[in-house]
């Protein structure tokens, strides 16, 4: 069901809110050998059950969420629980206030069943560089899940939860939508507050849901969504109704095709499945057009000099001083910040910290650092520019299948390279989605759409379209 019919039926009482909870315990409990969870909030989740149970009963009016339950990525603050950021210099941090969207989440009356897993500090592809172990993708526990947030991603995937929230940096919501077949929505920077959230780099993290539905991720963001005074880079515009732009056609909307996103690297399957959807938008009134994004090739590049200084700036609190890991053994301060330090974080988060600051670094600075968001702005021209000829840029999310499990862990310049067609959004600041489209030998392909600035409206109407097509052959195909 969706999430609106979940919460109708809760309040018509055709559904035992707590025996649901118990449900959703249980098969995480059965399916713990994908390492979906951190932390499970079982007497919490039961509690809130209770409660808001006893809330319906006196017919006192609920929110859009009652009766929904919802995994939280293990970098966002949940009050009375672990935020760990997968990491071990945070094992056993208590958070000690909600971030701005768990507290919109209460508001509605959420249930939150667990914290998920991810990897550390939100730097990885794969959710495999976790201090608390890789997580393992349920179409296949074979291969990875994608990252960063895998574990939300898998949470959605394997039926743990109605719906999650992650994060996303450079990819890390489309990504593992794409690997595990499920929705996946980054918002507009700015739309939704970063308040109570672990920074890794301040000016590309977002927060967003992942979801089995295009209808779901749309009813999430309608909550989720909005200025906080308490975030310097919330954006001050009205929340939009965005479950209003289902069901709607795309007629002379027209798409986008960048040969930069179809280039080498591409795997070929992939390559003609996403050409196949090309043809179905032109058979339901969608206009294609080609357009030209030449400085894309550079936005890796460009992304991981930014993110890793921004990171290097952020991670610098986790000195062992004010709260998680210290190393009590320690002679001097500096020898307690190195060893505290050395044996808190893992081998990916320490490689990043030091690119960053290698980057920020006297003589390196002018060389790097100043030129990467000299390329971030000529990307967002290419970008505005694409915008004036067209209203959503269709890609793949991702150029590869999901992978093995440990294949790529030794080559972190692979890694990198997966986030080639989800990095670009990231660095203009641009809302987009990745929706599933087909299975390869069981293994999910996704669609990705990057809509212009602040236009999750249009990217939600394309988004549920092709959804509801996608839906249709493949039902077809099933003989249902």
């Amino acid at each position: 069901m969706k999430l609106s019919e979940i919460r109708n039926s809760c309040l018509k009482s055709e559904i035992n809110l707590r025996h649901r909870v118990e449900y959703f315990l249980s098969e995480i409990e059965a399916k713990k050998n994908l390492n979906i969870f951190i932390s499970v909030l079982g007497e919490q989740a039961l509690a809130q059950a209770d409660s808001l149970h006893k809330k319906i009963n006196s017919g006192k009016n609920v929110g859009k969420l009652a009766g929904i339950i919802v995994g939280v990525k293990d970098i966002l603050n949940l009050k009375g629980s672990r935020t760990t950021c997968g990491s071990g210099i945070l094992s056993n941090y208590k958070s000690v206030y909600d971030a701005t969207v768990i507290e919109k989440l209460r508001l509605e009356d959420a249930i939150f069943i667990g914290k998920l897993n991810m990897d550390e500090f939100s730097m990885g592809s794969s959710s495999e560089t976790s201090f608390f172990g890789p997580v393992k993708n349920p179409l296949n526990p074979h291969y990875v899940p994608g990252g960063s947030s895998g574990g939300s991603a898998a949470a959605v995937a394997a039926e743990l939860c109605d719906i999650s929230l992650g994060t996303d940096t450079g990819g890390s919501i489309r990504q593992p939508a794409s690997f595990t077949g499920v929705v996946g929505l980054k918002p507009t920077y700015g739309k939704v507050s970063r308040y109570g959230m672990i920074a890794f780099a301040s000016s590309f993290d977002q927060i967003g849901p992942l979801a089995r539905s295009v209808d779901d991720a749309a009813y999430m963001l309608e909550i989720i969504a909005g200025h906080d005074p308490k975030d310097s880079t919330s954006v001050n515009t009205p929340v939009d109704a965005y479950t209003k732009y289902l069901k709607r056609d795309i007629k002379k909307i027209r798409f986008g095709i960048a040969n930069e996103f179809f280039s080498q690297g591409l795997d070929p399957a992939i390559r003609e499945i996403i050409e196949n959807q090309i043809d179905e938008i032109r058979k339901v009134g969608g206009i294609i057009k080609t357009i030209k994004l030449p400085s894309i090739k550079y936005a890796v590049a460009a992304y991981y000099i930014i993110a890793n200084a921004e990171a290097s700036s952020n991670l610098a609190r986790f000195d062992g001083v004010r709260f998680g890991l210290r190393d009590k053994e320690a002679g001097t301060l500096s020898e307690m910040y190195r060893i505290t330090r050395s044996g808190g974080f893992g081998e990916e988060v320490k490689r990043r910290i030091m690119l960053g600051t290698f980057a920020l670094s006297t003589g390196f600075y002018d060389a790097y650092n100043k030129k990467a968001p000299k390329v971030r702005n000529i990307i967002m021209q290419d970008f505005n520019n694409a915008f004036k000829d067209v209203d959503i840029i269709l890609s793949p999310t991702t150029p590869t299948l999901p992978f093995e499990l440990c294949k790529n862990t030794d080559e972190p310049l692979t890694m990198y390279l997966n986030d080639v067609y989800t990095v670009p959004a990231n660095l203009a600041g641009l809302c987009g989605i990745s929706i599933p489209v087909r299975n390869i030998d069981g293994l999910p392909v996704g669609m990705q759409m990057i809509a212009d600035y602040m236009r999750e409206d249009l990217l939600i109407q394309c988004a549920d379209v092709l959804e509801d097509i996608i839906n249709y052959k493949r039902n077809t195909v099933d003989g249902r």
